[in-house]
C-alpha cells in the first residue's frame, strides 16, 4: 500500500505542474506593436515578434499611416525605424 501512495503523490504532483504550465502559457498576451522598418526598396509594417511583414510601401509616410491604423485598433505602439534600423520614434496608443 505505501508504494501506491507514493505513486499517487507523484502523479498528482506531475498533473499540477502540467496544469500550471498550460495555464501560464495561455495567459501571455500577444503584442500588437507595429514596427515601420526598411524593406527591400521601400518600407514595411511588421508586427512585433513576426518574421513576415504586414504590408509593403514605397514611402515611409504611407507605412507609418498604416502602422498607426493598426496600432489604434489594438491599443498598441508604433515604432518607427530609420534606414539603418535604429529607432527614430515611438508613438503610444494605449
Amino acid at each position: 500500500m505505501p508504494n501506491q501512495k507514493k505513486t499517487n503523490f507523484w502523479l498528482n504532483l506531475l498533473t499540477q505542474i502540467v496544469d500550471l504550465f498550460f495555464k501560464s502559457s495561455r495567459t501571455r498576451k500577444r503584442t500588437w506593436h507595429q514596427h515601420v522598418v526598411p524593406y527591400e526598396n521601400g518600407w514595411a509594417v511588421r508586427r512585433e515578434g513576426n518574421k513576415r511583414i504586414t504590408s509593403n510601401h514605397r514611402k515611409q509616410s504611407t507605412a507609418i499611416r498604416k502602422a498607426k491604423t493598426l496600432a489604434k485598433k489594438h491599443n498598441a505602439d508604433v515604432i518607427i525605424h530609420r534606414e539603418d534600423g535604429t529607432i527614430r520614434d515611438r508613438i503610444n496608443y494605449d
